[in-house]
């Protein structure tokens, strides 16, 4: 009789943790949607590669609640993009969630293995690498389709020159914030029990201080080349 008593306790506390999941994921796609539209304020490259910092809020729910959710975030944001704002079409929305997936995917996945401001830091880090390849790869193989007038010896010339600058600098740019914005976020939403608690059982040691001025520095950093790029300065 026990058993079957906790059985029936388990499934609602069941429930409300993937109730509350389901919420807090919808809360950080609205909010990788307000980054979207929030992202035109800031410099283009080249004309026409806009500067975007959604990832910033796409990685944070990586990192929280893990790759798969990461993914979800960006596709169910690209296809919104794709129906309201974006003058790209499917193309452009296919380019969205590669660039989204290829940066905060991996990311999460080895913050999950090592899950400490060294695990972000790495994990965040190999989410750069893996967005500048696969960017490379996309950007050669698909915008002449959506740039007809771009041939593809043109874009073979841009790829060292425009596109892996802007991917680089987009991607440390989304590194740096994420760095500095996943506690306060996430804090936030422990608080209100839309998160669950760390997972974490040994402190981790490193100076908070210390990894707050290393992030600010990388923001800093790759906004000032972010400028350059843009002919800002």
């Amino acid at each position: 009789m026990s058993q079957y008593t906790s059985g029936l306790t388990a499934r609602p506390e069941k429930s409300a943790l993937n109730a509350r999941t389901i919420t807090s994921l919808a809360m950080l796609t609205a909010l990788t949607y307000l980054a979207m539209l929030i992202s035109n304020v800031l410099p283009k490259i080249a004309g026409f590669l806009q500067m975007e910092i959604k990832g910033t809020v796409i990685a944070i729910g990586g990192l929280l609640f893990g790759p798969l959710s990461a993914a979800l975030i960006a596709i169910i944001v690209a296809v919104i993009e794709m129906f309201t704002v974006s003058e790209t079409s499917i193309i452009g929305c296919i380019m969205n969630c590669l660039a989204a997936c290829s940066f905060a995917c991996p990311a999460a996945f080895i913050y999950k293995r090592i899950h400490t401001r060294r695990g972000a830091v790495i994990g965040l880090t190999t989410g750069v690498a893996v967005l500048i390849v696969t960017m490379l790869l996309w950007n050669y193989m698909l915008t002449p389709l959506y740039m007809p007038n771009v041939t593809r010896d043109q874009i073979v010339e841009m790829l060292p020159k425009v596109f892996l600058p802007f991917n680089l600098i987009k991607g440390g740019l989304n590194m740096a914030l994420t760095l500095i914005l996943y506690k306060p976020v996430v804090t936030a939403l422990r608080k209100a029990k839309l998160a669950p608690e760390s997972r974490t059982t040994t402190p981790d040691t490193g100076s908070k201080a210390g990894f707050l001025l290393f992030s600010l520095a990388l923001l800093a950093t790759f906004g000032f080349l972010m400028l350059v790029l843009a002919g800002k300065v």
